[in-house]
């Protein structure tokens, strides 16, 4: 097993990349717009990969966050609102805001499940501080560590209900980052305290199966080297510290945060204690240039994809999840009361 999950080039494998692929044998796939077009070529998409690989514990990821981060789009899917709108409720009634983040999550996680999509990735912890970029923004689900730990903890259960694994980003905290970290660099100067004050929703859900790293330099815990590719930060803060023990993924390697070529950087980050490398844009001369350079998965990457494996539910009949779906938007949309 090879530690990277690809991305594919279109809707459907090429002859190249199923040959390509099944050599390889990547840890997962991760889809985008790009490759959906209908709820029927989907499922096929996913199938297609499942019967090339024969393993149980391939990875299926998609960034389906609801509001303006999402890959399953209508009209072919319902649209799904901004972690800030199921936020809004906090303060009217905590109990409520839970269960319709919950409800919203389970329902989004139906129709990746219906599509053979095992891996969201979501929730977003980042707490947005004043002045940063609004990368982030109406994705976070504030900026108080409590109520972001509960909502993250909910959409966690509420995906984890529809038989889908969450990844919780981007750790240790991408709020304080006062430019996109797909157009460069981010460098935070902030204290160790108002690190640690960021960090806390990564600390509350240390136990989330995946966390997915974030492009962000700190410079009071490694003045040198972004969060994916420090091993002071990997393995001191989020190992050590904040306790992460799941499968930690970079984010995508190909962003213009990064210098240097993706093969490069996976080994860097895979040497600083990532676990997966990920590469998103399903160019084959790039994911050769990585098959040529990277090492077998390790025993502890190894560990850590089963472990999320086992955290998926037997599949139930297609018109129950449906019969499901539509109650838990139902019951979504009474508890937010003018959504």
């Amino acid at each position: 097993m090879l530690p990277v999950i690809f991305g594919l080039s279109g809707t459907t494998l090429s002859v190249e990349e199923r040959a390509f692929f099944r050599v390889a044998e990547p840890v997962g796939y991760i889809l985008f717009a790009r490759n959906v077009v209908s709820p029927q070529q989907l499922h096929g998409l996913t199938a297609e990969l499942r019967d090339l690989h024969a393993r149980d514990d391939l990875l299926v990821l998609v960034d389906q966050e609801g509001g303006r981060v999402a890959r399953l789009a209508p009209p072919a899917w319902p649209a799904y609102p901004a972690a800030a709108v199921l936020a809004a409720s906090w303060q009217r009634d905590r109990e409520a805001a839970i269960a319709a983040t919950q409800y919203n999550y389970e329902a989004l996680g139906i129709d990746l499940a219906l599509a053979g999509i095992n891996v969201d990735c979501a929730p977003v912890l980042d707490l947005p501080r004043p002045g940063a970029h609004d990368v982030i923004g109406d994705r976070a689900f504030g900026s108080d560590a409590t109520v972001v730990a509960a909502l993250g903890q909910a959409v966690l259960d509420g995906l984890a209900a529809a038989g889908v694994t969450g990844v919780v980003k981007h750790i240790p905290g991408h709020g304080r980052a006062v430019v996109d970290s797909h157009h460069a660099l981010p460098v935070v100067t902030a204290s160790e305290d108002e690190l640690w004050a960021d960090a806390a929703p990564f600390v509350a859900l240390a136990h989330a199966p995946i966390a997915m790293t974030a492009h962000v330099k700190y410079d009071a815990w490694d003045p040198n080297e972004c969060a994916t590719l420090s091993d002071i930060v990997i393995q001191r803060v989020i190992r050590e510290r904040i306790g992460f023990d799941g499968l930690l993924l970079t984010d995508d390697l190909d962003m213009r945060a990064l210098s240097g070529t993706v093969a490069s950087l996976a080994v860097r980050s895979l040497a600083a204690g990532c676990d997966v490398a990920l590469n998103c844009w399903g160019d084959m001369a790039v994911m050769q240039a990585l098959a040529d350079v990277l090492p077998e998965a390790s025993d502890e990457c190894r560990r850590r994809v089963a472990s999320v494996a086992l955290q998926y539910q037997k599949p139930r009949p297609d018109q129950a999840l449906i019969e499901r779906q539509r109650y838990c938007i139902e019951a979504r949309d009474r508890l937010l009361v003018g959504y």
